[in-house]
């Protein structure tokens, strides 16, 4: 039986990088200039932290760091904007979960997904991955294929590996 798992993370050295350039980039900007902003990674928590003075700034920063992940290699559809930036004294702080694993809701969407096409696949469940297994390998490429033409709906950067046949 052939088989692959489905998975979402990012690389936690080339995420440090992404926003080492966007901290090189922010503290070169005009626009920037005499800011008091930091940003920041914690690798062992997954959070990316801003503060700057006010909300343009922090604006302006997710879009820098949103640009140099893309040029790094990363989906931008990894990290949870969900929160808003809230004021610590004079300077505004936002904390951004960079996502790891593949939570419940978005795994029953996959396997939802999966189940439509009618292939002759079988996926499973197992903690934070998603294993698919079948008797062709065509099969397993014909979900792959399916999926990435679903990932603006699933929300979320997926990728294969451990393929075996």
């Amino acid at each position: 039986m052939a088989s692959f798992d489905i998975v979402s993370k990012v690389d936690p050295q080339t995420m440090d990088n992404a926003v080492n350039v966007a901290r090189k980039e922010i503290l070169n900007r005009y626009d920037f200039r005499d800011t008091k902003g930091s940003l920041e990674y914690d690798k062992k928590s997954s959070v990316v932290n801003i503060t700057m003075e006010n909300e343009m700034r922090v604006q302006h920063t997710e879009d820098v760091l949103i640009g140099k992940m893309v040029k790094q290699g990363l989906d931008a559809t990894a990290l949870d904007f969900s929160k808003e930036a809230y004021q610590s004294g004079a300077m505004l702080k936002k904390d951004i979960k960079v996502k790891a694993g593949i939570d419940k809701e978005t795994s029953k969407k996959i396997m939802k997904i999966i189940k439509d096409s009618k292939l002759k696949v079988s996926p499973a469940m197992m903690d934070e991955t998603i294993r698919v297994t079948a008797k062709k390998i065509d099969d397993l490429q014909s979900v792959i294929a399916l999926l990435r033409s679903n990932a603006e709906e699933i929300g979320m950067p997926l990728q294969f590996v451990n393929m075996k046949s």
